[in-house]
């Protein structure tokens, strides 16, 4: 793991003042707080995979699992302990889409910028600048086609993605009664009272 190896000295020839700290933080080869974090929390979690069958309540606790054995509990709290991970270096991996739509997009307004506008800046009199005020036209439109509305729609969407399905599965369980588009008609046949004859 990054934080728990002792970092190398590569910079031995620069004198100490102008080095960059190898530690993150003050007394963090020393003190043993890295080892430590790391035991505690496989400690805990080992203590909650094992925990599991015998903290049932009064009333059963694990109503759908009240008949099982505790090996079978075991290894179900594994296996939703091994999902929950994977889904999290997952998530994290696709919110890293969006940090690569920003290289993208600063890459794209590099491009604009060095093969559209700085042709503009070649010339050094007065037609120059006529020539000038249409490139910079050219510039600002292909940088609003582009850069504003294509990369911000896809952006966008890729938010939008990125919390439905990454963001949501946390806590979405979509318990509930199916959608029913308004209809009128259903209305006013279910209002209506029966004529009597």
């Amino acid at each position: 793991m990054m934080l728990v190896k002792t970092p190398e000295d590569k910079e031995t020839d620069k004198p100490p003042e102008k080095k960059c700290d190898l530690f993150m933080y003050p007394g963090q080869g020393s003190n043993g707080t890295q080892s430590t974090s790391i035991e505690m929390q496989v400690l805990n979690g080992s203590a909650g995979i094992a925990g599991a069958p015998s903290s049932k309540s009064e009333n059963g606790g694990h109503s759908d699992h009240e008949d099982e054995p505790p090996m079978e509990i075991i290894i179900h709290q594994i296996i939703h302990t091994i999902e929950y991970v994977l889904s999290t270096v997952s998530h994290t991996a696709s919110y890293l889409r969006l940090w690569a739509l920003s290289l993208a997009h600063a890459q794209l307004s590099e491009v604009l910028w060095t093969m559209v506008m700085q042709n503009g800046f070649m010339f050094r009199n007065y037609g120059g600048s006529v020539l000038l005020y249409v490139i910079f036209a050219v510039w600002a439109a292909l940088t609003v086609s582009i850069l504003v509305m294509m990369e911000g729609l896809s952006a966008f969407l890729h938010t939008l993605r990125l919390h439905w399905v990454e963001f949501m599965s946390k806590f979405y369980e979509g318990l509930g009664y199916p959608f029913q588009p308004f209809s009128l008609r259903k209305v006013m046949d279910e209002t209506e009272e029966p004529i009597e004859t």
